[in-house]
């Protein structure tokens, strides 16, 4: 008895160290500041620490973001996946229990005179059997922890789901806000089409009339014309990406194509005065799709454990407790009571290598699940990263795209009022035209991208969810 109980005590203690050893985070090289990050110094406080609706002043777009997050189809699978994993841990931890069944019977039975054993008179030919069972079936005692590390895995399962959840909430608001600014952008590019083509068709007039009093040539005529017609080009390919943008934002926000309701223009948008990327270590902590991995690593770590386990002999217990009567009046009185309790011992010694084989399976797929998390924190750092190097670049291109579109639309005021006053050819007023339509729109495209990329930076550093 001693020996056994030192015995299990030592598997107990072995089992403490394990399970400490398992949930500990595995090690990842952390930067000590994200790579051009604009801050010398690393800042605690994130972007990733404001609210989506603090980020996306837009009311429209906020509304747009709170359908997405009732109605998106990714995240209502999410939530389905979430309760399956919710039930499947409920079905593991059933295991650590004893599994009790209430069952009764009764049997009415007839048997003939002339049977193989003759019943002779009076006895009745007629008999009634009863009985009713408290049944405890086959309960393991969990001595080495297997029901447990099953339970730990299913829980961790049960976690990475979750933040897998959070993720996708990232990822839809995200979605939501880089369509609802590419949609701006194309409203934005449109009314520069259209204005351009009004301001065209007006100079078309206008040297019309230059040619019917023989002050301008018909080339003039055929080279206005030629802007005219590319500006209208324009418009119904911009008015099917509009369309074509509304029909994903309704897809993305769980309704049926529809028109969506705008909101502030694209060059009226708010977006936070600065964007601290924060610790890299906080990111860890912070990103759902790191947390995921993580759950799912610790898993796989418990799974280990349960395939070792296997070589232990299971301790099991089956009973049953209740009363058993020939005559179901007498069927509860005290000497129709019975029970029984009987023990087993179970031990592999010969499996084949299946036993070992699954050790070998569970450790694999640990390995796979750590290069995996690790891939993961990587990808992580990477994504902030290159998120600030788009911020800070995309920025110093819409700068310099304001300034050319400044410079170009003073330019064709200048080469208009030159050719109206005969110092200078159409051509050269037409060609300063033609610039300063592609300059405005390349400075709505500069506008979006830098929205977007405050949106891609709030996505990388896992913000959103919360």
């Amino acid at each position: 008895m001693k020996r056994l109980l030192a015995a299990l005590l030592l598997a107990s203690v072995a089992q403490t160290y394990v399970a400490a050893q398992s949930s500990q985070r595995p090690p990842v090289p952390t930067p000590g500041a994200f790579r051009a990050d604009p801050a010398p110094q690393p800042d605690p406080q994130t972007l990733a620490d404001v609210k989506w609706f603090e980020v996306f002043k837009d009311e429209k777009l906020q509304e747009l973001i709170r359908d997405a997050l009732t109605n998106n189809y990714d995240l209502r699978q999410a939530v389905a996946n979430i309760d399956a994993a919710r039930a499947s841990l409920g079905i593991t931890r059933s295991e650590q229990f004893p599994t009790i069944i209430a069952s009764g019977d009764v049997i009415n039975q007839r048997q003939s005179r002339s049977s193989v054993f003759d019943l002779p008179e009076p006895i009745k030919r007629d008999r009634s059997f009863g009985s009713v069972l408290l049944n405890l079936l086959t309960f393991e005692i969990d001595i080495w922890g297997r029901l447990r590390k099953q339970t730990a895995a299913a829980r961790a399962d049960l976690f990475a789901t979750e933040e897998a959840r959070r993720a996708i909430i990232t990822t839809v608001i995200s979605d939501v806000a880089t369509a609802y600014f590419g949609l701006r952008e194309l409203d934005f590019e449109l009314e520069i089409s259209r204005r351009t083509l009004v301001s065209r068709e007006e100079s078309l007039r206008l040297i019309t009339l230059r040619q019917q009093r023989g002050v301008a040539t018909m080339l003039e005529v055929r080279q206005a014309e030629e802007l005219v017609y590319d500006a209208r080009e324009v418009i119904p390919a911009l008015e099917q990406s509009i369309q074509q943008a509304e029909n994903f934002l309704s897809f993305l926000t769980g309704r049926s194509p529809s028109a969506i309701a705008r909101g502030v223009s694209l060059t009226d948008q708010q977006m936070p005065p600065s964007v601290p990327a924060g610790l890299p270590s906080d990111l860890i902590e912070r990103r759902p799709d790191i947390r995921a991995a993580e759950n799912s690593l610790i898993a796989a770590s418990a799974r280990i454990e349960v395939a070792k386990k296997e070589y232990f002999p299971r301790i099991s217990l089956t009973s049953f407790l209740g009363y058993e009567s020939g005559q179901l009046t007498s069927l509860f009185s005290g000497s129709r009571n019975i029970w029984s309790l009987a023990g087993q011992v179970t031990q592999p010694i010969f499996t084949g290598g299946r036993i070992k084989s699954n050790v070998r399976f569970t450790q694999a797929q640990r390995d796979f699940l750590l290069t995996d998390y690790q891939k993961t924190v990587q990808g992580a750092f990477r994504d902030v990263s290159d998120s600030l190097i788009a911020y800070q670049k995309v920025r110093e291109v819409r700068t310099q795209r304001a300034f050319l579109v400044d410079t170009l639309r003073d330019r064709s005021r200048l080469s208009y009022l030159r050719y109206t006053g005969g110092v200078a050819t159409l051509l050269e007023a037409l060609d300063a035209d033609r610039e300063l339509f592609e300059a405005e729109r390349s400075l709505a495209i500069a506008r979006r991208d830098e929205l977007l990329t405050v949106v891609q930076l709030y996505r990388a550093l896992g913000g959103g969810w919360q």
